[in-house]
């Protein structure tokens, strides 16, 4: 329970990182990252279920960095405080596959 509620908050305090740093991307505040945070892991978990772990947003690659995308883009319809174009989905799934490789937010 301790590690969900510490890779939630690493992952909100990322996005906040991407929201800074990439164009078309935008997330208003700490709670609005936090929301979407969540809502990325659980599209990324309906995604997961739905296609099987090879279509995963976590899995490795060109299949999985557009459906990083696309769920960061869809995250914009559930969390009202995130505004996020195609493009800048895009930037924002790079950015974070990085910030990834550096500080990862699952436990492995």
């Amino acid at each position: 329970m301790l590690g969900t509620l510490v890779r939630l908050i690493v992952s909100a305090l990322s996005l906040l990182f991407v929201g800074f740093l990439v164009p078309g991307f935008r997330v208003g505040g700490f709670g609005g990252a936090l929301v979407a945070a969540i809502a990325i892991a659980l599209l990324g978990y309906f995604v997961e279920r739905l296609f099987g772990k090879e279509i995963s947003p976590q899995s490795r690659g060109l299949v999985g960095f557009l459906i990083a995308a696309v769920v960061i883009y869809l995250t914009q319809f559930v969390v009202p405080s995130m505004r996020v174009t195609f493009a800048g989905a895009l930037l924002a799934a790079l950015t974070i596959g990085v910030i990834g490789a550096f500080i990862p937010t699952e436990l492995r």
